[in-house]
């Protein structure tokens, strides 16, 4: 069966002299708040100037209705069907912060929460603690879980509230369901088999009793209790084991570069085969300054760079508004640094997602497209939901956005005689 567009763009995909920039705004979709979204409401002079030479447009990243998780996003923007291939957070998590998984070891996502009184959920993500703390407990919780039955537990931190989780050993499923509910005012889930499977019945196990170890030693470590609000559990999502994808340089013809510096997505794109622009990893939050010098210093090495933004999206999962407007305003003062010393002949900007405001999760809605290139049909107007919803792009899926990418770039051969 042919999978589009993957095997299409295998079969027509030719080498040619032009770059490619393809930003991912992370969460950037958003529906009005007194008439305004967060993108409609900057100042966004540089975005808005790209975008009346630009075609724009709506895209929806699954299918109506389904609001996808960021790995599921982000493969789609890359080509690769995600209901073909379904990667675990966990997985994404691990390779970002420069793991290389082994057949017999499975992987979650973690993250430190807030554990009410009452057993329910306060905070899904403790306050977002910062990463210096995160990396206190993780060293007092290695000390105390090493090993589960016959399984050894490894922990790291990933980047302020969130920690990756690797299981190693015999007779390991990865079909368990989460212990992250997704909202407040509930209480944990148990992780549960998603099948009868022995394996995925002794990793459910596994992951429970890791749970309730990690609960028990946070609530005797004193630093706990003076955070506010206190990181007193843990919720883990996102169980899975490393797949095999297509590599994208080959699927594409293009050498593909990436710039992030949160883990999960250096993971994506070291799972589908970019290599990691080097960027100083020193500090905490967007780091702005390292990935612009990063991609100033190497992006001209690379005719495809995958450039992400994260901060965006966080501040709509906190449902601040004047938040992810400026993060928005930070990325158009970005922009012109970014074009300048790449140069590119193609220019896509969208997101992987959309997080709106009042939602404070991701979400279903169909996320806003720029396309900038020599044979667009320009549009002539601002970069914002309400403008993309008449553009000449039309309601297309992510899984579209690299064959126009590469039709624009003059990298894909006719289809056909």
């Amino acid at each position: 069966m042919l999978r589009y567009p993957m095997d299409l763009i295998s079969q027509l995909a030719v080498e040619a002299d032009t770059r490619v920039l393809f930003v991912v705004l992370d969460g950037l979709g958003d529906v009005p708040v007194n008439g305004q979204t967060p993108l409609s409401a900057a100042n966004t002079p540089n975005l808005d100037a790209l975008a009346k030479e630009a075609s724009l447009g709506l895209s929806t990243p699954i299918a109506p209705g389904i609001s996808p998780g960021s790995g599921p996003g982000h493969l789609a923007l890359f080509g690769y069907d995600p209901l073909h291939y379904s990667v675990g957070r966990g997985v994404l998590s691990a390779l970002g912060i420069g793991l290389d998984l082994e057949p017999h070891e499975v992987a979650a996502r973690g993250n430190f929460a807030t554990l009410a009184p009452d057993g329910t959920i306060a905070d899904r993500r403790a306050g977002r603690i910062p990463t210096e703390l995160n990396e206190r407990l993780i060293a007092y919780l290695r000390e105390h879980i090493q090993r589960i039955e016959d399984v050894d537990v490894r922990l790291y931190t990933e980047a302020e509230y969130r920690f990756v989780l690797v299981l190693s050993g015999p007779g390991l499923g990865d079909r368990v369901h989460d212990t992250d509910p997704g909202r407040v005012g509930e209480k944990p889930l148990p992780a549960t088999p998603l099948t009868d499977d022995p394996d995925d019945v002794k990793t459910a196990r596994v992951v429970n009793e890791f749970v309730r170890l990690a609960t028990q030693r946070l609530h005797e470590f004193p630093e706990v209790a003076r955070h506010d609000p206190p990181p007193n559990t843990v919720l883990v999502r996102g169980i899975g084991r490393k797949p095999a994808l297509p590599d994208f340089n080959e699927m594409t013809k293009m050498r593909a570069g990436a710039v992030a510096v949160y883990p999960m997505y250096r993971g994506v794109a070291r799972l589908v085969g970019m290599e990691l622009l080097p960027i100083d990893l020193s500090g905490s939050g967007e780091r702005t300054p390292a990935k612009v010098e990063a991609y100033r210093q190497h992006a001209r090495n690379y005719e495809y760079i995958y450039f992400h933004v994260k901060k965006v999206d966080s501040y709509g999962e906190d449902g601040n508004f004047e938040g992810k407007v400026s993060m928005i305003e930070e990325f158009d003062q970005t922009l012109p640094a970014l074009l300048e010393s790449y140069k590119p002949d193609v220019v896509l900007i969208t997101g992987d997602h959309s997080t709106p405001v009042r939602v404070r999760s991701h979400s279903w809605h169909p996320l806003p497209v720029l396309l900038h290139g020599p044979y667009v049909r320009p549009d002539g107007q601002r970069f914002t939901e309400m403008s993309c919803r008449t553009g000449s792009l039309g309601h297309v899926r992510h899984l579209d956005l690299l064959p126009l990418v590469m039709a624009n770039a003059g990298r894909l051969a006719r289809y056909g005689a």
